[in-house]
């Protein structure tokens, strides 16, 4: 049985990293990146194939963080994880820190691909997919998107090449807060009716809450036991989730909390996970 108090223990103690991260750079996108960690938590701490004594395994499954700009909660649950130290976490965004702004698979350890321009990372996963597929490897690709990046035309240019190769090793997961930097999602550039959209591009679809690690954890299962179709799981999401005064506000997309606001921030998240 999944140890779900686990779970949510360590998507706590990610939230708490990233708070103290972009706080400590005064710049960085808070936001997007508390929306995601229950499922960042889930991945890699009870789902994925990883070894952090082994970063490049071959055989290991592979994650792009296409949404890049929320680089604090992929640095943050690496670090959890034990690629590397967590007092690293303080160099974010540093001149001559490995952690910059966007994530560089160069540098490091647990990065599968570099990202930061929104709307590739559905395409480069597909190209990672068809090699699992032709060198005869059963490993698994997870393309964490948002809901505004999915405005971008490459992401159904994508979406359509995973359906015409069957890739189902292929699970996409789309963070879906409905806000983007300038506001509401469907306000700016309307993307729904999601489901519809995806199934008609031959896709399995998925909804579920991602911030229940149940719902996560299922959705995972099931996607991980459809064959013959890529999978994505729509997950509904609150940006900012776990700070008060940060949930479903758009001004946290990109901005950092001052001294107070971090202080009440990690008051919040000190609390005993439920």
């Amino acid at each position: 049985m999944r140890d779900i108090k686990m779970l949510k223990t360590n998507a706590n103690e990610i939230r708490k990293s990233i708070i103290k991260m972009v706080s400590n750079a005064k710049s960085g996108h808070p936001g997007g990146s508390l929306s995601i960690a229950d499922i960042l938590s889930v991945l890699y701490f009870s789902e994925m194939n990883i070894d952090i004594k082994n970063p490049k395994d071959p055989n290991r499954d592979r994650l792009i963080l296409s949404k890049g700009h929320a680089s604090p909660a992929i640095y943050a649950t690496l670090a959890e994880k034990g690629f590397f130290s967590k007092e690293l976490l303080m160099s974010f965004r540093a001149y001559g820190s490995i952690l910059q702004g966007h994530p560089d698979m160069k540098k490091v350890p647990g990065i599968d691909m570099s990202t930061g321009s929104l709307g590739q990372g559905l395409s480069v996963g597909n190209g990672i997919a068809l090699s699992a597929r032709m060198s005869g490897q059963d490993y698994r690709t997870y393309v964490i998107m948002g809901d505004g990046e999915i405005q971008e035309g490459q992401v159904w240019e994508a979406a359509m090449t995973a359906a015409h190769y069957k890739l189902d090793n292929v699970c996409a997961i789309l963070d879906s807060n409905n806000l983007q930097i300038d506001g509401n999602v469907n306000k700016i550039m309307g993307v729904e009716p999601l489901d519809k959209k995806w199934e008609a591009f031959g896709w399995n679809v998925i909804k579920i809450d991602g911030h229940n690690m149940e719902s996560i954890i299922c959705g995972l299962k099931l996607a991980k036991e459809c064959k013959g179709k890529p999978t994505i799981l729509l997950a509904t999401t609150v940006k900012g989730k776990g700070v008060s005064f940060m949930e479903n506000a758009c001004e946290f997309h990109g901005s950092a909390p001052n001294v107070e606001q971090t202080e009440k921030a990690l008051i919040e998240l000190n609390k005993i996970v439920d």
